[in-house]
């Protein structure tokens, strides 16, 4: 799967939209045949995916942290389950965030263990079944909608309003992951996020297909207050716009502004320049907390660049704050009765 997301593919499309669409339609007949495939591989507990339509950012992680607060306040055992993207393990892994660099294991991945019980696979099924034995009884998976796996049993996918889909097109053409109408027919819900109206489109799709509707924002969570502070705010993720959106809400004003790569891991040269950039102009450092994890047990002017950067950390916050709890329940009720049943929801055994 793609990880990085040209900028052009959250414009308008233009002539390097059509001039991929031919490779982007047989991606995408690709993409739906795997996302069809019966063969999952069924777990005795419930599964709940956390994905989204697009290649890049919609607020996955903060959603499966949300739904683990909610699961741990239930009396579960969550496990969450990742690939490890931005990591260079390529074996099942606990991860340990005292001792884990995101170099080895991938930030997201980080901070989901700073919240509870964090497997890294690349193969998904084995992260499922190291998680269960390490006594997970739900497994909440970050990302791997698309996969086609294990067989899931509540999948949530996220939206962001302001990005929505992008220029609408497959990749490699554009940031969609597989046909839209593929996709619709496995999901239970979609969460949009934020205020803006680029999603509209698809709420009505699925609302027309009989699909659940939630509400969501990302919200600042930050203990110290930065309000009316001067900063230079740096961000290495899928929407940088987003971070600066925050930022702009608690009040900051973003004198400087720095955007690398999605799960990007700053360069000597880029350290020493916001270093320098900050001094220089006598502004505050910020960033988010997934890019503080990549400069976590650095050495230095990493590690100075670590200890001077204010993060500002952030919550999905649902509308209705029942929804958590809704989504897992639902998940255990289809957990069980596909259980009972020995059928997965997709009709295979």
């Amino acid at each position: 799967m793609v990880s990085e997301a040209p900028p052009f593919w959250w414009t308008e499309a233009d002539w390097r939209a059509y001039g991929l669409a031919p490779f982007a339609l047989v991606y995408g007949q690709v993409a739906a045949t795997v996302m069809r495939r019966k063969n999952r591989h069924s777990v005795p507990v419930p599964v709940i995916c956390v994905g989204n339509f697009t290649v890049g950012g919609a607020g996955k992680t903060p959603t499966a942290i949300a739904l683990g607060r909610a699961a741990t306040a239930k009396g579960l055992k969550p496990g969450f389950l990742s690939r490890g993207y931005g990591g260079s393990l390529d074996v099942t892994t606990i991860v340990d965030p005292r001792h884990h660099r995101a170099s080895a294991v991938g930030d997201e991945p980080l901070l989901l263990a700073k919240e509870g019980l964090t497997v890294i696979s690349r193969r998904r099924v084995a992260g499922a079944e190291k998680l269960i034995a390490e006594g997970a009884d739900i497994i909440i998976m970050d990302d791997g909608f698309q996969s086609a796996r294990l067989v899931v049993d509540y999948a949530l996918v996220v939206i962001d309003t302001h990005r929505g889909i992008g220029n609408g097109f497959g990749v490699p053409a554009g940031p969609v992951r597989a046909p839209i109408r593929t996709q619709m027919q496995f999901l239970d819900a979609i969460l949009k996020v934020g205020n803006g109206n680029a999603a509209d489109m698809l709420v009505r799709q699925a609302s027309r297909a009989g699909k659940a509707v939630m509400v969501a924002n990302i919200r600042p969570s930050a203990s110290e207050d930065l309000n009316g502070r001067r900063v230079l705010a740096f961000a290495g993720i899928a929407d940088p716009g987003k971070f600066y959106r925050t930022l702009t809400q608690i009040g900051v004003e973003i004198v400087d502004r720095q955007a690398f790569p999605d799960h990007h891991h700053l360069a000597e040269d880029e350290v020493a320049d916001l270093l320098r950039r900050a001094e220089r102009q006598g502004l505050q450092l910020v960033t988010t907390a997934k890019d503080h994890v990549r400069l976590t047990g650095g050495h230095g002017e990493t590690a100075e660049l670590a200890e001077r950067s204010r993060v500002v950390e952030v919550e999905m916050a649902f509308d209705d704050p029942a929804a958590p709890n809704l989504i897992l329940d639902q998940a255990i009720r289809a957990c069980r009765q596909r259980l009972l049943s020995g059928t997965s929801k997709n009709g295979s055994r």
